[in-house]
């Protein structure tokens, strides 16, 4: 089969090689979008990571497409409704990071709830002064968790290991979870009142896109601190703008954020893509953040560990395998939530 694999980095490349002998590959470092999805028409397989964009207009240029293989848990980035509709599988890795991006959580949270980034910009220069620095402690406090899947649980367990009482939220609570590790359920609103802390881990759907906005913030205690490793999407960026300018929140650690592509490369604004349903007042609302010194972004990296791409690859590899053999894994459910 044709397989192209985009944003490969050169160690990807020298995994993927194992593919060479029963396949055509091919390896780019570029990401998969409309200006290039022409060059790759003839391919049956494609593998991208989530910089790539796969909407309908990008997918109908392949001619023979037939699987999709997303180096990633989330699938956001693929047009589902399109793949359902032409017989394409979407598979993607589903445990990689439960532990790494989890860390991460932990990360952030005490990068702003210790000041740590102005700490040590501060003594590098020279300056010991702690005025300004006072911390906040974690052990006792209150952790509100939104999605108490892999991760959700994970971060769940470290907090517990920090010492602090958790409640969370889900759709589908986890009976047996709760026991093992000490926490509880509630309705959002309830854990939003009750967290020092709120972490989301939840995935972006129609029912999560702003899921956190200014309503949510309002309820949450004064100097509460959001923590998002999830998706840019869940949480309405100009409302936590407004929430951090009020001082309703003490801070933000964010590792995602709506509409990434665009931040990245800004000179997309100005060709014809930006007319496909970005938002503006949201983009600004980004670039503000970035200014603000309690809060600190990272660059949608907490899944970025040795590890957790080693995991990545070689289960991305095998769903390519599992599939040319006529027996697919991993396979993302189309959206009406059928078998695929």
């Amino acid at each position: 089969m044709k397989i192209v694999v985009f944003e490969a980095e050169e160690w990807e490349r020298r995994a993927c090689a194992r593919l060479r002998s029963a396949h055509d590959l091919q390896c780019t470092s570029d990401a998969l979008d409309g200006s290039n999805a022409s060059a790759y028409r003839q391919a049956e397989i494609v593998s991208t990571f989530v910089n790539s964009r796969l909407d309908a207009g990008v997918l109908a240029q392949f001619a023979d497409l037939k699987l999709i293989a997303t180096r990633s848990t989330g699938y956001d980035h693929i047009d589902l409704d399109w793949c359902a509709a032409h017989d394409v599988t979407v598979a993607n890795v589903p445990d990689y990071g439960d532990a790494t991006v989890a860390e991460h959580v932990f990360a952030l949270l005490l990068a702003v709830a210790r000041n740590l980034v102005e700490a040590a910009d501060r003594t590098r220069r020279g300056n010991f002064s702690q005025s300004g620095l006072r911390g906040l402690e974690l052990r006792g406090k209150v952790i509100g968790v939104i999605g108490t899947g892999r991760i959700g649980r994970r971060a769940i367990e470290i907090a517990r290991g920090f010492g602090m009482q958790v409640i969370a939220h889900d759709l589908h609570p986890d009976k047996q979870a709760a026991a093992r590790l000490d926490f509880t359920y509630a309705e959002l609103d309830e854990v939003l009142a009750a967290a020092d802390v709120l972490t989301l881990h939840v995935p972006a759907t129609t029912g999560t896109a702003h899921l956190i906005g200014d309503r949510e913030f309002a309820l949450m205690k004064p100097g509460a601190v959001l923590i998002n490793t999830a998706r840019g999407n869940i949480v309405d960026v100009p409302a936590l703008v407004r929430a951090l300018a009020d001082g309703r929140l003490r801070a933000a650690g964010l590792d995602v954020l709506p509409q990434e592509p665009l931040i990245r490369e800004e000179a997309q604004i100005f060709r014809g893509a930006w007319s496909e349903g970005h938002d503006l007042k949201a983009l600004v609302a980004n670039h503000v953040l970035l200014r603000f010194p309690n809060v600190i972004v990272t660059p949608h990296t907490a899944y970025n560990t040795e590890a957790a791409v080693r995991r990545i690859i070689d289960t991305t590899l095998a769903n390519i395998e599992a599939f040319a053999a006529g027996r697919p894994q991993n396979v993302v459910p189309p959206p009406d939530g059928s078998a695929g």
